[in-house]
């Protein structure tokens, strides 16, 4: 059985608030969990205490026993030092450039540095 530590949603309408809990990756999302961890409430400021309130001890012992969290949850956690940070890339691989795109801005590159070094030069020569 893989577990995950994931975000339940509860709250009403336009007001979400979240259950931290570690649930079967096979249940549904506000299904059956295992056990509640905490909760989360994104409307609170960032410094608020009642934002995140989680079971550090039992967060812990998930995370010991194999348990994976989220993406969300795993950037909330990595601020707390529970777990490693992710890595976050620029842009991503599958919206990146493609190579006539890449060899239109080299152009354009090219192009602004040969205007600035001759803007460089006849301001050099006045």
């Amino acid at each position: 059985m893989a577990v995950r530590i994931r975000l339940s949603r509860g709250g009403s309408k336009k007001r979400p608030f979240y259950r931290i809990v570690a649930a079967d990756q096979r249940a549904p999302r506000d299904g059956r969990f295992i056990e509640k961890l905490g909760t989360y409430n994104p409307l609170l400021p960032q410094e608020h205490e009642q934002r995140l309130v989680i079971n550090e001890e039992r967060i812990k012992y998930w995370l010991g026993v194999g348990a994976q969290p989220t993406e969300r949850l795993e950037k909330l956690f990595s601020n707390l030092g529970l777990v490693k940070a992710p890595v976050v890339r620029e842009q991503p691989k599958k919206s990146a450039p493609k190579a006539k795109a890449q060899e239109r801005m080299k152009e354009k590159e090219a192009a602004a540095a040969a205007n600035a070094e001759a803007a460089a030069s006849a301001a050099s020569a006045e």
